[in-house]
């Protein structure tokens, strides 16, 4: 039966949920994002929603072992997919080439600082740790920049938060550990760098310092509200690095690393990999057309490959 319309009722707010990783940095990263949204449309009802992933729920073994960065999205993913939430925040370092069937990354957020940020009891950067000394990180990438300078200093696996790792030095568990300078800033503890390391003495991993903004593939209201978000260069920029990733097909298991930065229209890219141990790293620079960053990308890559050879990147065909 037809009813008439109360126009003296309270209107209903939009409402849209985000999901996120439940880390003190996944959930200030949402917050950013919120923030953002909020800027845009003052009248929506912002939700977030954590989400427990497999990476986080298991910290006594290397990624490797357990299947990977995906591990820090699938659950996030499935949530996506089934509507339990609206759009999804992430690091995207921690997103696999191949984003889950039915999702799109949207987005990206202007990109922070990509840096290292070097943790050390001794001070100074990584010529100021005395031979034998321990260093602790979860990332191959890193351990593997390290030994190829220091090769007389231990490298041992470490996993946790920020927090975690940053209070591993400060005991003396460790003597030294590295984490993004880019996260370190968002939650405000930019000040325990004992120094920034110079993109030329540690290549950031894919993607690092910028956050991306997953929703339905076919959220055509969504993909339109997120526009207002994304910020081309570092968009440009992270397709660059991913598509080197893609092409190469590294693993968790091979050291990887890339930095593609936007001058004008033209995206320079520098790209690296290595053997674990770091006796061995080849790196490629080349540059392109913002518009040609998937290119740039595999053409980086294919420079990779050619220097290192058959076998060299674990997964590579």
């Amino acid at each position: 039966m037809w009813e008439p319309i109360d126009r003296h009722a309270p209107m209903t707010k939009p409402s849209l949920r985000i999901g996120t990783r439940g880390s003190p940095l996944a959930l200030a990263q949402s917050e950013e994002v919120r923030d953002r949204l909020s800027a845009v449309d003052a009248a929506l009802v912002l939700e977030v929603e954590v989400i427990r992933t497999t990476g986080d729920a298991i910290l006594d073994r290397s990624l490797a072992e357990i299947g990977g960065k995906g591990l820090f999205t699938k659950e996030i993913d499935m949530a996506l997919l089934d509507g339990r939430i609206d759009l999804a925040v992430h690091s995207m370092k921690d997103v696999p080439t191949e984003v889950a069937s039915g999702t799109v990354i949207s987005c990206v957020l202007e990109r922070e600082d990509p840096r290292d940020a070097w943790i050390s009891r001794h001070g100074g950067g990584l010529e100021g740790l005395p031979s034998g000394a321990v260093v602790g990180t979860a990332s191959l990438r890193r351990g593997a920049q390290v030994l190829h300078r220091r090769p007389d200093v231990m490298v041992v696996p470490l996993r946790g938060n920020i927090g975690t790792r940053l209070d591993k030095v400060g005991r003396g568990e460790i003597d030294a550990t590295l984490l993004a300078l880019a996260g370190l800033r968002r939650l405000g503890r930019a000040d325990a760098a004992s120094t920034v390391l110079a993109t030329e003495d540690m290549l950031p991993a894919v993607a690092q310092g910028a956050i991306g903004i997953a929703c339905r593939a076919d959220d055509d209201a969504m993909l339109a509200r997120l526009t207002d978000l994304d910020h081309a260069p570092s968009h440009h920029a992270v397709v660059a690095e991913r598509a080197m990733l893609a092409r190469l097909e590294g693993s968790c298991r091979t050291p990887v690393a890339a930095l593609a930065e936007v001058e004008g229209e033209i995206l320079i890219m520098r790209g690296l990999v290595a053997t674990p141990d770091g006796t061995a790293v080849h790196e490629a620079r080349d540059s392109a057309v913002v518009t040609d960053a998937v290119l740039l990308g595999e053409r980086v890559a294919e420079t990779l490959l050619d220097q290192a050879g058959p076998g060299f990147v674990i997964g590579a065909g």
